[in-house]
């Protein structure tokens, strides 16, 4: 119904026209088919003889009179039309302009002097308010100055931590990163997204990190925050899609509901890549326990020279020895001392944390392959399996023992299972082969853990000691296979209030939009999204030619992102491709790409991928949509992709804003709607000025009614531009 309201318009007044025809013809030959009627009713048989044939006599001249007459007055009735309907229906539409998306534009002064008059006062309202906006603005920045500089203090402060942040709604939507989630957006993605980075405002977390991570991680949180003195703060540690170990701190960003009780409306991401400093912490272990073996043989040296003192006498000689010997063994007693402290020192080094059970064997069967060049391969593991485990030091148990099986009986194959058992998890390391006794794994138990030469102070009973569970050996004659069995407690909730105080987190402004705390459950748009709630990708293309159908190609994609009604500038596409095809020489001029630019550049079948995967979950907005989308129409069963995303197209739009405007090219649309164009006919230009075009037509259609996407699609679709096809 509201999407009507412009068809409407322009239907009422072709009708009013026609009416106004009508009307006209029957004033002109009305009264004279009247008369005659008449005066013949009136006549006797010979007058009216006489009258039919006066009249047949000047019925031609009368009728061409009348026919003239009749022509006079249509085009009166036209041009009156024009400048009065016409004219006052696109003053209409020129002040829906003014006052919903440009506020500098002003009603074009021409028509009748009726008519110009109306402009004229039209305009000089239109300079009062804005006038009287200005003071309104003037006073409301200076009252929000205050709040803005308290707001851009605790953005720097976000923006140079030195761990990555990100702010998500309950729903995973992201709402704030810093710089350095941007930064370690690569470690914490899989090779291959370039473009369609996972990480952006309006995205979901769940691109980045398991959905039962987090679901299990905020009913940690609930939890805490349902009982007393409990610090809400959750821990876990995953594996990502690059292979990196992340750790990860969760805190609630806390509301309160009617009733005054504490709900969770979204949570604080603090991510830390723990890969590289789980690699120095190695080094360090390493570089300990070469000191204190060097020290222990320097020490036996000192002892040996002592043995061959003869220069003194026997008395002397004996005394400084004995006296030197004392302290040699007090020296050694203390360096044994000094590294039993530091190995019960590496046990607590890292706490133990929550962590799906796939990911700790995934982590250490890709440790035993790298350090050891055995094959680890890995059964099914339950997916909702969670342990609480320091995975770094049991990778590092599991490793060695994986080193013991090859150097003294030459297993290459080695699988890794975990199942639970009652209150207990079994993790086992198994091989076809020969079992190992319980003499020898007690002996491997108690002696420093040596990897591919690499040595820590830490034993395995240490680390089984840790976690609380034990490590036995054993063989299943079913299978004939000989195992390694740790049992471990299952993962359980824990209340130690740990970690600083909660922290409300701003960042800068391009980096954050709070407002989609309000978007619960707003994962797909569909045809009853408000069009003001919905995230966008707006895009355009450069192509070789205009004729897709016969080989033309495109040769580079601009796309930009638009979230709850403002443009992300920064989460851009802009990209060459090489069509591996010549250029049409006519298109040079117009796009300015030239062959030697897109020689070398990745190919569509490269950057189509990542920029559907850019613009997944959202609408995708163009100028003249039909024409990319054939493209790209064109390329979906080679690649294997499909561009299911709703389409909304701004040349439609604009017609159905504007019916009685004559032109609706991007330039002149962007002209009425007071937008600067720069860059114009290069892929990320025109998508710029396609989403700014797009933002402002938005409020253009909520005036018409159009506030949905169906009725926005729907509006489009009975424009006579929707008829075009490529």
């Amino acid at each position: 119904m509201a999407a009507g309201h412009g068809k409407g318009r322009e239907m009422n007044a072709k009708f009013r026209f026609a009416l106004a025809v009508v009307v006209l013809v029957l004033l002109i030959a009305g009264p004279f088919l009247a008369t005659a009627f008449i005066v013949g009713r009136d006549l006797n048989e010979e007058e009216r003889e006489l009258f039919g044939r006066a009249f047949d006599r000047w019925l031609p001249i009368g009728g061409m009179m009348t026919m003239v007459a009749l022509f006079l007055g249509v085009n009166l009735l036209r041009s009156l039309f024009k400048q009065y309907v016409r004219g006052l229906m696109g003053m209409a539409e020129s002040l829906r302009v003014m006052l919903a998306a440009n506020r500098d534009y002003r009603v074009p002064v021409d028509g009748p002097p009726e008519v110009q008059e109306l402009a004229r006062a039209a305009n000089d309202l239109a300079q009062q308010r804005d006038e009287l906006l200005r003071d309104v603005e003037a006073r409301v920045a200076q009252a929000k100055e205050a709040v803005e500089n308290e707001k851009n203090r605790l953005a720097a402060l976000v923006a140079d931590l030195p761990l990555a942040v990100i702010v998500c709604n309950r729903d995973g939507r992201i709402l704030l990163y810093n710089n350095r989630a941007r930064l370690q957006a690569r470690a914490l993605t899989a090779e291959g997204q370039g473009i369609g980075a996972a990480i952006g405002l309006g995205r979901s977390i769940y691109g980045v990190l398991d959905r039962s991570l987090i679901a299990h991680s905020l009913d940690t949180l609930q939890h805490r925050l349902e009982r007393q003195g409990s610090q809400p703060l959750a821990h876990f540690i995953t594996t990502t899609r690059a292979g990196q170990l992340i750790r990860v701190q969760m805190a609630p960003v806390v509301s309160a509901d009617g009733e005054g009780q504490r709900t969770i409306g979204g949570y604080v991401l603090v991510l830390e890549n723990i890969t590289k400093s789980l690699e120095t912490g190695a080094q360090c272990d390493r570089t300990v326990q070469v000191l204190a073996d060097d020290t222990r043989m320097a020490l036996a040296g000192i002892r040996s020279t002592l043995q061959t003192l003869r220069n003194a006498s026997p008395e002397q000689v004996q005394a400084a020895a004995d006296a030197i010997q004392d302290e040699v063994q007090i020296l050694t007693v203390r360096l044994n001392q000094s590294a039993q402290e530091y190995a019960r020192t590496l046990v607590s080094r890292w706490p133990l944390e929550e962590m799906l059970g796939a990911d700790l064997v995934t982590a250490a069967g890709r440790r035993i392959e790298s350090r050891l060049g055995v094959t680890a391969k890995i059964d099914d593991i339950a997916a909702d399996l969670w342990v609480k485990v320091d995975s770094y030091s049991l990778t590092q148990a599991l490793t060695f023992l994986a080193a013991r099986l090859e150097e003294s009986f030459g297993v290459k194959l080695v699988r890794l299972s975990l199942a639970r058992a009652d209150a207990l998890v079994l993790l086992e390391l198994r091989w076809s082969g020969t079992a190992v006794s319980t003499e020898t794994l007690l002996n491997w138990q108690l002696e420093p853990m040596t990897v591919a030469g690499e040595t820590t102070p830490l034993t395995l009973r240490d680390v089984t000691d840790r976690h609380g569970g034990q490590l036995s050996c054993g063989r299943d004659s079913s299978v004939q296979q000989s195992f390694f069995r740790i049992e471990l407690p299952v993962a359980v909730a824990h209340d130690q209030a740990e970690g600083a105080a909660l922290v409300h987190v701003e960042s800068r402004p391009e980096f954050y939009d709070f407002d989609l705390f309000s978007r619960a459950g707003e994962d797909h748009a569909s045809d009853d999204a408000l069009l003001a709630e919905l995230a966008y990708t707006a895009f355009d293309t450069e192509t070789t030619g205009l004729e897709p159908s016969a080989g033309d190609e495109i040769i580079q994609i601009g796309a930009v992102r638009i979230v709850n009604g403002r443009l992300l500038r920064h989460e851009n596409i802009d990209q060459l491709i090489d069509p591996r095809r010549p250029l049409r020489p006519e298109s040079i001029p117009i796009h300015g790409i030239t062959e030697e630019m897109v020689r070398g550049q990745p190919t569509i079948a490269e950057v189509l991928p990542q920029f559907h995967a850019f613009c997944a979950g959202t609408v995708l907005v163009a100028h003249n949509a039909a024409f990319d989308m054939r493209f790209f129409q064109l390329k979906e069963d080679s690649l294997g992709i499909r561009f299911t995303q709703p389409v909304l197209d701004t040349l439609l739009l604009s017609a159905v804003i504007h019916p009685n405007q004559e032109s609706h090219k991007l330039e002149a649309i962007a002209e009425r709607l007071g937008i600067a164009i720069i860059g114009r006919h290069t892929a990320l230009g025109d998508a710029i000025v396609t989403a700014e075009v797009f933002l402002r037509l938005l409020p253009l259609l909520a005036d018409m009614g159009i506030r949905t996407l169906g009725q926005a699609r729907a509006a489009a679709e009975k424009t006579y531009y929707a008829r075009v096809k490529y």
